[in-house]
């Protein structure tokens, strides 16, 4: 436990498995990235199913199944296991709460309960100061940083979602952003797209979530930080 202790603090980048909706292909992505699994409790189920093994558990352990607990075999078998016993959280926050890495890509945490999925974006937005990419069937979704560039063909959709009050400047998006007062109650930017080339978004007020269709995961994680 020591040892996962340390790894999970120390470790620049790390792939977070929920019991959410999740697809295999999915996390063999993410993995490419952050190649460093810890399940979230239930999310241990998902790797157990498609063979592969975490790092380590983190969560209150009342999702995991009991089955896949007590099992001698792979590939749970001497898996270290970090009970978080706060009901104040969701599993999520509680391994955000000990991973120190500044990448985590989130799987299996979109889809199914959208009270979890909620809970999730409020996550990532409450934990500013790292990037958080959460992947899910159709959108891969973070939270805006004060620059982000990310070249996108023509077309591409572009989602922009505030969780707060907001405000932001663009470049490359059919209709541009400055000046607009996003407000969770209010102005959205649902379905804005890319004109093609360099797309530029530069948030100086509140928080900003940005979604862009699951196929740019890869570009993202590259342009989010220096974690890869």
């Amino acid at each position: 436990m020591e040892d996962f202790t340390r790894i999970v603090h120390t470790s620049p980048s790390v792939t977070l498995l929920g019991g959410g909706a999740a697809r295999e292909s999915d996390l063999r992505e993410s993995l490419d990235f952050a190649p460093l699994l810890v399940c979230a409790d239930g999310g241990a189920n998902h790797a157990a199913k498609w063979g592969i093994r975490p790092a380590g558990i983190i969560g209150d352990m009342d999702s995991l199944s009991a089955d896949l607990s007590a099992q001698t075999d792979a590939p749970l078998a001497g898996v270290p296991v970090m009970e978080v016993d706060d009901q104040n959280n969701t599993d999520f926050e509680k391994c955000l709460s000990v991973v120190g890495a500044s990448l985590v890509i989130g799987v299996g945490f979109l889809g199914k309960r959208l009270d979890h999925q909620l809970a999730a974006l409020n996550a990532v937005c409450k934990h500013a100061g790292r990037s958080i990419v959460l992947v899910g069937e159709q959108d891969v979704v973070f939270r805006a940083p004060p620059v982000f560039t990310l070249d996108l063909p023509a077309g591409t959709r572009v989602s922009l979602h505030p969780w707060t009050g907001a405000q932001a400047r663009s470049e490359g998006l059919r209709w541009p952003v400055a000046g607009l007062d996003f407000q969770p109650d209010g102005r959205i930017g649902s379905s804005n797209a890319a004109t093609g080339g360099a797309m530029r978004i530069e948030t100086y007020a509140g928080h900003l979530l940005v979604m862009l269709p699951r196929q740019f995961l890869g570009a993202v994680v590259k342009a989010l930080g220096p974690a890869v």
